[in-house]
């Protein structure tokens, strides 16, 4: 099993820096964003960039792993 390049560590760690360590940041209820508080609006934001980031993760990932030996013949034998 291969190390996971730097890349995808740090897109892996984006959702989570971005909910947990930027609280001080975003921790109000005023102003409102489209009617809800800011801070709910945040963490709704991060729900739906999170499987972003970890599938441009997965992306990098993948164009870094070779194709395995025989791989580009298909059919069946």
């Amino acid at each position: 099993m291969k190390r996971p390049s730097l890349g995808a560590i740090l897109l892996g760690c984006i959702p989570f820096a971005g909910t947990c360590l930027s609280v001080p940041l975003w921790d109000r209820i005023n102003p409102l964003v489209l009617g809800i508080p800011f801070n709910f609006f945040w963490l709704t934001l991060w729900l739906l960039l999170g499987p972003l980031c970890m599938g441009a993760a997965y992306r990098l990932e993948t164009s870094r792993t070779p194709d395995p030996p025989g791989a580009e013949q298909g059919g069946a034998e």
